[in-house]
Protein backbone atom coordinates (compact mmCIF):
# COMPACT_ATOMS: atom_id res chain seq x y z
CA UNK A 1 0.00 0.00 0.00
CA UNK A 2 1.21 3.77 -0.81
CA UNK A 3 1.76 5.50 2.02
CA UNK A 4 1.78 9.29 0.37
CA UNK A 5 4.13 12.22 2.28
CA UNK A 6 2.29 15.23 2.53
CA UNK A 7 3.24 19.32 2.39
CA UNK A 8 2.14 22.25 4.92
CA UNK A 9 0.79 24.74 2.57
CA UNK A 10 0.34 27.56 5.90
CA UNK A 11 1.15 26.54 9.72
CA UNK A 12 0.41 29.01 12.18
CA UNK A 13 1.25 28.30 15.40
CA UNK A 14 -1.21 30.41 17.54
CA UNK A 15 -0.36 29.84 21.53
CA UNK A 16 1.06 27.21 24.11
CA UNK A 17 -1.41 24.65 25.26
CA UNK A 18 -1.89 23.49 28.97
CA UNK A 19 -0.55 19.57 27.78
CA UNK A 20 2.48 21.24 26.43
CA UNK A 21 1.70 20.98 22.39
CA UNK A 22 1.26 24.24 20.18
CA UNK A 23 -1.95 25.46 19.37
CA UNK A 24 -2.14 25.39 15.63
CA UNK A 25 -3.93 26.10 12.50
CA UNK A 26 -2.39 24.44 9.45
CA UNK A 27 -3.11 23.45 5.96
CA UNK A 28 -1.79 20.26 4.09
CA UNK A 29 -2.04 18.26 1.09
CA UNK A 30 -0.94 15.20 0.07
CA UNK A 31 1.74 14.47 -2.41
CA UNK A 32 1.00 10.97 -3.83
CA UNK A 33 3.47 10.89 -6.47
CA UNK A 34 6.42 10.36 -3.46
CA UNK A 35 4.70 8.26 -1.27
CA UNK A 36 6.44 5.30 0.82
CA UNK A 37 5.45 1.56 0.13
CA UNK A 38 4.09 -0.81 2.76
CA UNK A 39 3.93 -4.40 1.84
CA UNK A 40 1.75 -6.63 4.40
CA UNK A 41 1.18 -10.13 4.11
CA UNK A 42 -0.60 -13.08 6.52
CA UNK A 43 2.13 -14.87 9.11
CA UNK A 44 2.39 -16.81 11.66
CA UNK A 45 3.05 -14.07 14.08
CA UNK A 46 3.85 -10.35 13.88
CA UNK A 47 7.08 -8.99 12.37
CA UNK A 48 8.11 -5.85 10.71
CA UNK A 49 11.21 -4.86 8.27
CA UNK A 50 12.06 -1.62 7.00
CA UNK A 51 14.52 -0.74 3.99
CA UNK A 52 16.09 2.54 6.08
CA UNK A 53 18.65 0.75 8.51
CA UNK A 54 19.00 3.88 10.31
CA UNK A 55 15.15 3.40 11.31
CA UNK A 56 14.13 1.22 14.40
CA UNK A 57 11.95 -1.45 14.01
CA UNK A 58 10.86 -2.06 17.60
CA UNK A 59 8.40 -0.51 19.43
CA UNK A 60 10.09 2.93 18.79
CA UNK A 61 8.49 2.90 15.38
CA UNK A 62 5.51 4.36 14.73
CA UNK A 63 4.60 1.06 12.41
CA UNK A 64 4.49 -1.46 15.17
CA UNK A 65 2.99 1.31 16.97
CA UNK A 66 0.17 1.30 15.04
CA UNK A 67 -0.07 -2.70 15.34
CA UNK A 68 0.26 -2.16 18.98
CA UNK A 69 -2.51 -0.03 19.20
CA UNK A 70 -4.54 -1.36 17.32
CA UNK A 71 -4.28 -5.01 19.09
CA UNK A 72 -5.03 -3.58 22.59
CA UNK A 73 -8.11 -1.54 21.00
CA UNK A 74 -9.49 -4.28 19.55
CA UNK A 75 -8.83 -7.21 21.31
CA UNK A 76 -7.66 -9.26 18.05
CA UNK A 77 -4.28 -10.23 17.46
CA UNK A 78 -2.47 -9.35 14.02
CA UNK A 79 -0.56 -12.04 12.70
CA UNK A 80 1.02 -9.74 9.56
CA UNK A 81 4.31 -9.52 8.52
CA UNK A 82 4.79 -5.62 7.62
CA UNK A 83 7.72 -4.37 5.42
CA UNK A 84 8.53 -0.75 4.82
CA UNK A 85 10.02 0.44 2.04
CA UNK A 86 11.23 4.34 2.15
CA UNK A 87 11.18 6.86 -0.56
CA UNK A 88 9.74 10.03 2.00
CA UNK A 89 13.25 11.61 3.18
CA UNK A 90 13.34 11.03 7.29
CA UNK A 91 13.32 14.66 9.49
CA UNK A 92 11.95 16.37 6.54
CA UNK A 93 8.98 17.75 7.65
CA UNK A 94 7.09 15.37 4.86
CA UNK A 95 5.38 13.54 7.47
CA UNK A 96 6.45 9.79 6.60
CA UNK A 97 6.17 8.90 9.66
CA UNK A 98 2.42 9.45 10.26
CA UNK A 99 1.57 8.06 7.15
CA UNK A 100 3.20 5.01 7.85
CA UNK A 101 0.63 4.42 11.02
CA UNK A 102 -1.63 5.64 9.20
CA UNK A 103 -1.54 3.77 6.29
CA UNK A 104 -1.17 0.75 8.76
CA UNK A 105 -4.16 1.54 10.89
CA UNK A 106 -6.22 1.68 7.51
CA UNK A 107 -4.74 -1.50 6.31
CA UNK A 108 -5.37 -3.47 9.09
CA UNK A 109 -8.53 -2.44 10.81
CA UNK A 110 -10.18 -4.07 7.62
CA UNK A 111 -8.33 -7.22 8.41
CA UNK A 112 -10.15 -6.93 12.30
CA UNK A 113 -13.53 -9.14 12.75
CA UNK A 114 -14.92 -5.98 14.23
CA UNK A 115 -12.99 -2.99 13.01
CA UNK A 116 -12.89 0.00 14.42
CA UNK A 117 -15.49 3.00 13.72
CA UNK A 118 -14.11 5.78 11.90
CA UNK A 119 -14.02 8.33 15.09
CA UNK A 120 -12.23 5.45 17.42
CA UNK A 121 -9.69 4.82 14.68
CA UNK A 122 -9.89 9.25 14.38
CA UNK A 123 -8.79 9.07 18.32
CA UNK A 124 -6.51 6.05 17.99
CA UNK A 125 -4.46 8.26 15.44
CA UNK A 126 -4.61 10.87 17.54
CA UNK A 127 -2.75 9.51 20.24
CA UNK A 128 -0.07 8.12 17.75
CA UNK A 129 1.30 11.38 16.76
CA UNK A 130 -0.54 14.92 15.91
CA UNK A 131 -0.30 14.42 12.32
CA UNK A 132 -1.69 10.67 12.03
CA UNK A 133 -5.10 11.58 11.85
CA UNK A 134 -4.81 13.49 8.39
CA UNK A 135 -3.26 10.86 6.62
CA UNK A 136 -6.53 8.94 7.51
CA UNK A 137 -8.64 11.27 4.89
CA UNK A 138 -7.86 11.97 1.03
CA UNK A 139 -7.21 15.36 0.39
CA UNK A 140 -5.97 18.47 1.77
CA UNK A 141 -7.30 19.46 4.93
CA UNK A 142 -7.41 22.31 7.11
CA UNK A 143 -6.08 20.69 10.50
CA UNK A 144 -6.11 22.66 13.94
CA UNK A 145 -5.86 21.94 17.42
CA UNK A 146 -2.73 20.21 17.64
CA UNK A 147 -3.29 19.15 14.33
CA UNK A 148 -5.93 16.05 15.33
CA UNK A 149 -8.97 18.52 14.20
CA UNK A 150 -9.53 17.98 10.77
CA UNK A 151 -11.71 19.56 8.06
CA UNK A 152 -11.86 18.98 4.09
CA UNK A 153 -10.25 21.97 2.30
CA UNK A 154 -10.57 22.08 -1.13
CA UNK A 155 -7.62 20.75 -3.19
CA UNK A 156 -5.04 23.13 -4.49
CA UNK A 157 -4.46 24.10 -8.09
CA UNK A 158 -2.40 21.68 -10.07
CA UNK A 159 0.82 23.51 -10.27
CA UNK A 160 3.98 22.31 -10.13
CA UNK A 161 6.04 22.16 -7.45
CA UNK A 162 10.02 21.37 -6.53
CA UNK A 163 11.18 19.87 -3.23
CA UNK A 164 14.42 20.36 -1.54
CA UNK A 165 16.30 18.58 1.26
CA UNK A 166 19.76 19.38 2.54
CA UNK A 167 21.92 16.02 3.74
CA UNK A 168 20.23 17.08 7.57
CA UNK A 169 17.01 16.69 9.19
CA UNK A 170 15.20 18.91 12.08
CA UNK A 171 14.04 17.87 14.94
CA UNK A 172 10.17 18.80 15.33
CA UNK A 173 10.50 19.30 19.59
CA UNK A 174 13.53 21.84 18.42
CA UNK A 175 11.49 23.69 15.76
CA UNK A 176 8.20 24.35 18.66
CA UNK A 177 11.00 24.62 22.08
CA UNK A 178 10.69 28.51 21.08
CA UNK A 179 8.77 29.16 18.42
CA UNK A 180 6.78 31.73 20.30
CA UNK A 181 9.56 33.89 20.72
CA UNK A 182 12.03 33.51 17.86
CA UNK A 183 13.28 36.54 15.98
CA UNK A 184 13.90 37.09 12.23
CA UNK A 185 17.11 36.92 10.04
CA UNK A 186 17.67 40.11 8.00
CA UNK A 187 16.79 39.92 4.63
CA UNK A 188 14.78 36.90 4.90
CA UNK A 189 10.88 37.19 3.73
CA UNK A 190 8.62 34.91 6.45
CA UNK A 191 5.30 37.03 5.51
CA UNK A 192 2.75 35.50 3.23
CA UNK A 193 3.06 34.74 -0.13
CA UNK A 194 -0.33 34.97 -2.10
CA UNK A 195 -0.47 32.93 -5.36
CA UNK A 196 -3.22 31.29 -7.31
CA UNK A 197 -5.42 31.10 -4.37
CA UNK A 198 -3.35 29.82 -1.79
CA UNK A 199 -1.71 31.61 1.08
CA UNK A 200 1.79 29.97 2.28
CA UNK A 201 3.51 31.22 5.73
CA UNK A 202 4.93 29.00 8.00
CA UNK A 203 5.36 30.04 11.77
CA UNK A 204 7.93 27.47 12.34
CA UNK A 205 10.39 28.98 9.91
CA UNK A 206 11.60 31.64 12.51
CA UNK A 207 12.60 29.15 15.17
CA UNK A 208 14.27 26.85 12.36
CA UNK A 209 16.34 28.82 10.09
CA UNK A 210 17.58 30.53 13.42
CA UNK A 211 19.19 27.27 14.54
CA UNK A 212 19.97 26.50 10.68
CA UNK A 213 20.60 29.22 8.53
CA UNK A 214 21.33 26.94 5.39
CA UNK A 215 17.82 26.86 5.20
CA UNK A 216 17.21 30.51 5.59
CA UNK A 217 19.72 30.87 2.20
CA UNK A 218 18.24 28.14 0.48
CA UNK A 219 15.07 29.77 0.72
CA UNK A 220 16.70 33.13 -0.41
CA UNK A 221 18.17 31.14 -3.00
CA UNK A 222 15.04 29.77 -4.55
CA UNK A 223 12.84 32.65 -4.17
CA UNK A 224 15.25 34.90 -6.35
CA UNK A 225 15.03 32.16 -9.17
CA UNK A 226 12.76 33.35 -12.41
CA UNK A 227 10.44 30.02 -12.12
CA UNK A 228 9.48 30.49 -8.48
CA UNK A 229 6.56 31.86 -7.24
CA UNK A 230 6.60 31.13 -3.74
CA UNK A 231 8.99 29.24 -1.35
CA UNK A 232 8.36 27.66 1.71
CA UNK A 233 9.40 25.27 4.31
CA UNK A 234 7.35 22.10 4.75
CA UNK A 235 6.18 21.42 8.50
CA UNK A 236 9.38 21.62 10.93
CA UNK A 237 11.51 21.31 8.04
CA UNK A 238 14.22 20.41 6.77
CA UNK A 239 12.46 20.45 3.10
CA UNK A 240 12.36 23.91 1.50
CA UNK A 241 9.55 23.61 -1.48
CA UNK A 242 9.03 26.28 -4.42
CA UNK A 243 5.63 26.58 -6.23
CA UNK A 244 6.40 26.96 -9.42
CA UNK A 245 5.28 29.41 -12.67
CA UNK A 246 2.38 27.27 -14.72
CA UNK A 247 5.19 26.87 -17.39
CA UNK A 248 7.96 26.74 -15.28
CA UNK A 249 11.25 24.07 -15.63
CA UNK A 250 11.60 21.77 -12.64
CA UNK A 251 14.39 19.84 -14.33
CA UNK A 252 15.95 22.97 -15.06
CA UNK A 253 15.35 24.45 -11.53
CA UNK A 254 16.89 21.82 -10.26
CA UNK A 255 19.97 21.46 -12.37
CA UNK A 256 20.58 24.82 -11.48
CA UNK A 257 20.75 24.14 -7.74
CA UNK A 258 22.73 21.01 -7.73
CA UNK A 259 25.22 22.92 -10.40
CA UNK A 260 24.95 26.46 -8.39
CA UNK A 261 23.88 25.86 -4.92
CA UNK A 262 24.68 22.29 -3.30
CA UNK A 263 25.37 19.32 -5.34
CA UNK A 264 24.50 16.91 -2.15
CA UNK A 265 20.66 18.49 -2.13
CA UNK A 266 17.91 15.45 -2.23
CA UNK A 267 15.03 16.61 -4.74
CA UNK A 268 11.36 15.86 -5.98
CA UNK A 269 9.30 17.46 -8.22
CA UNK A 270 5.83 16.66 -9.57
CA UNK A 271 2.42 18.87 -9.04
CA UNK A 272 0.41 19.94 -6.32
Amino acid sequence: MLSPAKINLSLRVLSKRADGFHEIDTLMTKLPGLADDLVITPADAFSFTCSDQSLPTDGKNLVVKAVEALEKASGEKLPFQIHLEKHIPVGAGLGGGSSNAATTLLALNGQLENPLSVEDLHELAAELGSDVPFFLYGGAARCTGRGEKIEAAPAPPDLPIVLFKPSFSVSTADAYSNCLDAEELPGIRYDEYRYAGLKLINDLEKPVFAKHRYLAELKDWLQNRRDTKAVLMSGSGSVIFAVLRPKGRPEGLINTAHRYFDSSLWTWHGTL
